[in-house]
């Protein structure tokens, strides 16, 4: 007797499978066969057989139906079609015996279609078996809605599901296949799982006794607080007990979860993934017991391994690295994000090529923190060293991409210069990016542009098929905007050009920067005008026409820069090759040239081909190019790539002007390059009226109401770039740049999900005293595709001092349902401080000036953290102060001046910071202003910078009145 048994495993939603064969006729005869036709003869045989026991008149005994069930599963599962069997499978699901009602259920899973006719009589067998409070045939119904997954089965189960999960006399078996089942059906069919009391009794499992029940429900608890996070902030308390005792449990205490000595590896997964959906926590307690189990965890991956076997360190690893990424995602630990960071410093030198890769991937995440950035700078020999010598291509990129995370002012030559290098024998498939990253960073931190012309012109020698018509528009633009380059670049480009090979693209440039500069080189012999048209003509029969085309404007030019070149170009304008070229592009050109070289007059071809005027400052394209080919799974990850501007330049960033104009710019490519500049488009906005206060031209819109206020991370306090919220839908991240009493913010829309977003609409509504002052202009786009990403721009002018920050308001369809979330917008009135310096001499004799007490706020408050002397000075900094190092007769003293921009008036401030280091407590700070509101700003900017350094205390008011 032969037969096919099925199995499935109560501890996932998954079904295990497996054939005891006793003859050959069940699966040997199927694959016995000498020949592909043999086989097909022998199932086809089988098939009909089956048929007929179906259509006999003899009804079949269960074990029959099983039986031939069974077959057919198995027939279909060795490629062959089947249309016939369902119903005798869903009559296996009235049956009492747990075999046959298996393999009913196994079919059903597989072979019947969501559409089918049949759904009913399923829903209904499932329905009974709920119902039955059989644990068995509950978790096979369970399994059945999980494989099956239809919206379908959501509409009818959707409710069930939730109430067996929390229900007090459910099995534990029959618990963890609910949660599972309930997770399935929220990836699924997310706006037909509702959110009701259930919500707040499933936290609790995270306490169940059972470990296999707690792991299932913080795969589903992590899931919907992604989708719903305030539903589910309790979990956070929770989570951090259950991995405190596992981390601190050893590996004998959890016998049955313990892998190769490893505690619960998979559930600890699970639960540092959960912490990743919400902030730091904001009890001392909870939060310093979750540092204590990062700190133990770090600890642990420095033991010597307690087994040489592969298995031990990947769980081991497993839980190392979700605990690296908990600790970037809260970037509030500076201990813990250095300590991070030397951990995968040892990995890069691993013999293991995925953990070597996992640590690079992972540093470049670090790389973009204030606290570990230059932590991770101390590891750029390894990773140039990684980049010369791995094997693996992944890794190499891996390699390209954390040098071009750790740039800043400080290593950008070297790290340019590593990249050129490299580029030369870098696979193909990653050369152009590469080519945008080293056209990025060059400009990025370009001190002295002939340095970056240099670049790019080798960027174009080393690697010209990857220079992406972006990067040669941008150089061009950059050398018609700055005087003081213009004149190097034609010599540069010249000198490129004699080269007896040149890349196109060289060709492209080079005819551009001589047609408009050329004459700034003309007085050197040997680039006299007639060298430079001919050393141009001898590269125009190798060209492309849109080159070709780019080079005769670059000759009519040449005539106005050149009278005495003039007779030599218009006998090649005359020419037959021209003249009668079959493309029309170019025939046109030659045409037109010819004829207003001869008509003319010297006064009007100055005026018509007079020098290209400054291009308007643009959004360079480069960036977003480089994002589309990262691809839509990577929606942000140059965020924070101006993130060191103030600690690398002593408190400064370069920025151009800004205007007061508000532009909303949606695209599916976004530019987080950032130049200073703006972008022209139709959607600017009005002047404001001269009334207008506070900040204005802040887009705004829809004032309806929204149900969940989220504030500002306090890292943007000291910070202009990151992501500013996430959920499971949507990410909305932020790059901003403020100069004097100017700003300018881009927001970043990025839907995560594979679906459209419908009827999208962002805007900007402001509180109380802001109301009146605020030029309202709203983002509406009818559909944002999936993975796609918008970009809004917004330009900011400080009018006179504020309090309240404005608010984001989103609001878009997800699958039919209305989703609406609001955030605050982290525009503080720090944003608006530029540094000064001042001497010591100058700072105490205004200090003293406004040392009464009614012209200062003191106070004195608790640090968050260990009074660390570089992550402090970093902090100040990031305020916006400028740090006076020497002025203060005590060296421990932070001493930092400013002033506060706005259109009507400028506010002075000097800040002192006198930290007790032993008791971790700054003894006072004190905020001094030389302007008839003191009291108020002074207030305001204490309790930002109080905020951002330690706990807020008692404090002291003291009014100033100048």
């Amino acid at each position: 007797m032969n037969e096919c048994v099925f199995l499935d495993n109560n501890n996932t939603s998954s079904w295990i499978a497996y054939t005891t064969i006793k003859k050959p006729s069940c699966s040997a005869g199927f694959y016995g066969g000498k020949s592909k036709e043999a086989e097909i003869k022998r199932i086809n045989k089988e098939l009909a057989n089956i048929r007929s026991k179906f259509k006999g008149d003899k009804a079949l005994d269960g074990y029959s139906k099983k039986k031939y069930v069974c077959k057919l599963l198995f027939i279909f599962l060795l490629g062959h079609d089947i249309d016939f069997g369902h119903m005798e499978a869903v009559n296996l699901l009235s049956s009492n015996k747990y075999t046959e009602k298996q393999i009913g259920y196994l079919f059903i899973s597989v072979l019947v279609n969501s559409n089918s006719d049949l759904i009913s009589l399923i829903n209904n067998a499932i329905k009974n078996d709920l119902s039955s409070r059989n644990p068995t045939f509950m978790n096979l119904a369970l399994h059945c809605i999980a494989n099956v997954g239809s919206r379908e089965m959501a509409e009818a189960f959707a409710a069930e599901v939730p109430r067996i999960l929390v229900a007090g006399d459910t099995m534990d078996s029959v618990k963890q296949s609910a949660a599972l089942c309930l997770l399935r059906l929220n990836r699924t069919s997310p706006d037909l799982v509702p959110m009701g009391e259930w919500t707040t009794r499933v936290v609790h499992l995270l306490n169940d006794q059972h470990l296999g029940v707690v792991t299932a429900a913080t795969s589903l608890i992590t899931t919907l607080a992604q989708k719903s996070p305030e539903d589910f902030k309790t979990s956070v308390s929770l989570a951090v007990a259950r991995l405190s005792r596992i981390v601190s449990s050893a590996s004998t205490d959890l016998q049955d979860y313990t892998y190769y000595f490893v505690a619960a590896p998979w559930l600890s997964v699970k639960l540092l993934r959960l912490l990743q959906c919400y902030p730091p926590p904001e009890d001392g307690a909870i939060r310093g017991r979750l540092t204590e189990c990062l700190e133990t965890i770090l600890n642990k991956a420095q033991e010597p391994p307690k087994s040489k076997k592969v298995q031990h360190s990947n769980a081991k690893n497993a839980v190392l690295f979700e605990a690296i990424s908990l600790i970037i995602h809260h970037d509030s630990e500076p201990t813990l994000l250095v300590r991070a960071c030397n951990q995968l410093g040892q990995f890069l030198q691993h013999r293991e090529t995925n953990l070597r890769y996992l640590a690079l991937e992972s540093m470049c995440t670090l790389a973009s923190s204030e606290f570990s950035h230059e932590a991770v700078k101390t590891h750029i020999e390894t990773v140039i060293n990684a980049l010369k010598s791995e094997r693996d291509v992944s890794v190499r990129q891996r390699a390209v991409d954390l040098l071009y995370a750790m740039c800043d002012r400080s290593n950008a030559k070297q790290i340019v210069a590593e990249m050129l290098s490299y580029l030369e024998t870098a696979d193909y498939s990653i050369r152009e990016e590469i080519v945008l990253k080293v056209a990025i960073l060059a400009e990025k931190y370009a001190v002295d542009y002939t340095w970056y012309v240099d670049t790019i012109l080798n960027l174009i020698r080393f690697a010209g098929d990857y220079v992406s018509d972006e990067v040669w528009y941008r150089v061009i633009q950059i050398v018609i905007n700055r005087d003081e380059v213009q004149g190097y670049a034609a010599k540069t480009v010249f000198e490129a050009l004699q080269a007896p090979a040149c890349h196109e693209n060289l060709v492209k440039v080079g005819g551009y920067i001589l047609g408009e500069f050329g004459n700034l080189i003309a007085g050197d012999s040997r680039s006299s005008p007639l060298i430079q048209f001919d050393l141009l003509h001898s590269k125009f029969h190798l060209c492309t026409v849109p080159t070709r085309a780019l080079l005769l404007s670059a000759y009519i030019k040449f005539i106005n820069l050149f009278p005495e070149v003039k007779g030599t170009i218009q006998v090649v304008l005359r020419s037959d090759s021209q003249l009668r070229n079959a493309d029309v592009e170019l025939q046109q050109r030659a045409v037109e040239y010819l004829r207003l070289s001869c008509i003319a007059s010297t006064d009007i071809l100055a005026t018509v081909l007079e020098e290209m005027p400054p291009f308007p400052e643009r959004e360079s394209s480069i960036l977003a190019k480089l994002k589309r080919k990262k691809g839509p799974g990577n929606l942000h990850p140059d965020l924070d790539e101006n993130r060191k501007e103030r600690s690398v330049n002593g408190g400064t960033a370069d920025h151009s002007s800004t205007t007061s104009n508000v532009f909303a710019s949606p695209t599916t490519s976004t530019d987080l390059l950032g130049l200073g500049s703006t972008i022209a488009t139709q959607n600017s906005a009005p002047p404001a009226s001269k009334g207008a206060s506070l900040l204005v031209d802040v887009f705004s819109g829809n004032t309806a109401a929204f149900p969940m206020l989220a504030p500002f991370p306090s890292r943007f306090v000291c910070k202009n770039n990151g992501v500013l919220y996430e959920n499971q839908l949507l990410q909305i991240g932020l790059k901003s740049e403020f100069r004097q009493n100017l700003g300018r913010m881009y927001v970043f829309f990025g839907n995560k999900t594979s679906t459209q977003f419908m009827n999208f609409a962002a805007s900007v509504v402001c509180q109380d005293a802001l109301q009146a002052h605020i030029l309202y202009l709203m983002l509406l786009y009818p559909t944002v595709d999936g993975g796609a990403q918008l970009q809004q721009i917004l330009n900011i002018e400080c009018v006179s001092d504020f309090v309240d920050a404005p608010v984001l308001n989103i609001q878009f369809r997800y699958g039919g349902t209305l989703q609406n979330i609001a955030v605050k917008l982290p525009i503080t009135l720090n944003k608006f401080f530029q540094p000064t310096e001042m001497t010591s001499l100058d700072f105490f004799q205004r200090w003293k000036q406004l040392g009464a007490p009614q012209q200062e706020v003191q106070n004195i408050f608790k640090a968050r953290h260990s009074m660390d002397t570089e992550v402090t000075k970093a902090k100040i900094m990031g305020f916006g102060a400028a740090l006076l190092d020497g002025v203060d007769p005590n060296p421990f003293n932070f001493v930092g001046a400013g002033v506060i921009h706005t259109k009507t008036t400028q506010v002075g401030c000097l800040l002192r910071l006198e930290p007790n280091t032993q008791a971790q407590v700054c003894k006072y700070l004190r905020l001094c202003f030389c302007c008839g509101k003191g009291f108020v700003l002074s207030l305001y900017l204490k309790d930002i910078l109080t905020g951002r350094i330690g706990v807020q205390g008692d404090w002291q008011e003291n009014a100033l009145i100048v």
